[in-house]
């Protein structure tokens, strides 16, 4: 019977920081075994690797890139190696594969060919913002980035607003880091003043911030977001 290899799901740091602040053991001693990756950026790719196992030999390292320029065709050739015995590792750009992130296609394909998924423990700025949130860690939906246009962004917001309360379920979401201020500025607008709202930004690094106030008393709290990589969350109460 022919051996497979196993798909190892590989977590990175959320920035710039010491990866063995964040991440155990076990992430190390993977990498210091496979030599075939999928990875959305190689240089960055490179860069954690290094970081994480700097004994790491580079030039051993194949690698596929996946990302929003990737044919789909070419998620088959990807996963071959382990095929053919050999161990494939998957990486984020930031923090864990497969969640909010193209590498959840490539492990769908694993399941179909009867390739073992491995994920290991790492950060991921979603759970982690839940769990300093102080919101519903029992109910609780990510849905990823808002509309841009700003009436769609209304009408979300106000969606999820009155689904939060509904379902009593927390709503996350994620917005270009660029456009973080602007998006704060939309949801003290646009949301009700004893709506929940948590902003945890830069999570796991020096300059992290994670607060949840009502809205009403975010409006007379001064935070700039501007290109820091943020989580949102909201919960309408009574």
């Amino acid at each position: 019977m022919k051996v497979l290899g196993k798909l190892y799901l590989i977590p990175t740091t959320l920035g710039e920081s010491d990866p063995m602040d964040v991440l155990p053991q076990t992430v190390k001693r993977a990498i210091d075994f496979i030599d075939y990756y999928i990875v959305e950026n190689e240089k960055t790719a490179r860069k954690s690797i290094k970081a994480i196992h700097p004994e790491k030999k580079q030039p051993d390292l194949k690698i596929s890139l996946l990302n929003k320029h990737t044919d789909s065709r070419e998620y088959e050739q990807m996963i071959k190696p382990c095929l053919q015995g050999i161990n494939i590792g998957l990486m984020s750009e930031a923090g864990c594969p497969g969640v909010a992130d193209p590498g959840a296609v490539i492990v769908k394909i694993a399941h179909e060919r009867g390739i073992q998924v491995v994920p290991l423990v790492g950060p991921s700025s979603i759970l982690l913002a839940l769990m300093g949130s102080g919101m519903n860690g029992q109910s609780f939906a990510f849905n990823g980035y808002l509309p841009i246009d700003k009436s769609e962004k209304k009408s979300a917001l106000k969606s999820l607003e009155k689904l939060s309360y509904d379902k009593n379920q927390s709503q996350l979401f994620i917005e270009t880091p660029y456009r973080n201020n602007k998006l704060l500025e939309d949801l003290l607008q646009t949301l009700q003043g004893n709506t929940l709202l948590c902003i945890a930004c830069d999570i796991t690094l020096p300059t992290e911030y994670i607060k949840t106030l009502r809205v009403a008393d975010w409006k007379k709290t001064k935070v700039d977001l501007h290109n820091r990589p943020c989580i949102f969350i909201i919960h309408k109460i009574n």
